[in-house]
């Protein structure tokens, strides 16, 4: 073994955005979400659910406002909300000094899943969302495949930065 010991992950800086990991897994998000969201309206007619698990529909909405349809019809501030936030996150993920890999995938999984519902809401007028969880009857929220992207990556970067970064 040589003297230099192995860098801690969560020390190290995370790739950028455009880097090819921040690329591809941005990229990828969008992808994963538009092809869904092109499925789900050829495939499911609104507003008659198809159980896939017991916990899980297939119902497909349109939400023209944000998370459990909240600010519904107002889309241009829901746009320029959006974008706002978008560039925050670029900014914040540039600034970044620790958290390594896992930081890198949790700021990409928020851009790719900002900019999949930002291309409904510009393409659309409103955001498809055709994935209903459920306990029974007791119906929780519709969401879309950016949703989870944008509720995985602020998991990721919680985890690395309350509980594994070194202070």
């Amino acid at each position: 073994m040589t003297g230099t010991a192995p860098t801690d992950w969560r020390t190290q800086r995370p790739a950028g955005p455009l880097s090819a990991p921040g690329l591809l897994v941005t990229i990828g998000v969008v992808a994963i979400d538009q092809a869904a969201k092109l499925w789900a309206t050829a495939a499911l007619t609104p507003a008659v659910g198809i159980d896939v698990l017991p916990i899980l529909t297939l119902y497909r909405v349109q939400n023209t406002g944000i998370a459990f349809s909240l600010f519904a019809g107002s889309g241009a501030v829901l746009t320029l909300f959006t974008i706002a936030i978008t560039i925050g996150v670029v900014v914040f993920w540039m600034r970044s000094e620790e958290g390594g890999r896992v930081a890198t995938v949790g700021y990409a999984a928020i851009l790719g899943g900002a900019f999949g519902n930002l291309i409904d809401r510009l393409r659309l007028g409103h955001v498809v969302d055709f994935l209903l969880l459920h306990f029974g009857d007791r119906e929780l929220f519709v969401f879309n495949p950016a949703d989870a992207a944008l509720t995985l990556g602020p998991v990721l970067l919680i985890v690395v930065y309350l509980l594994f970064t070194k202070r």
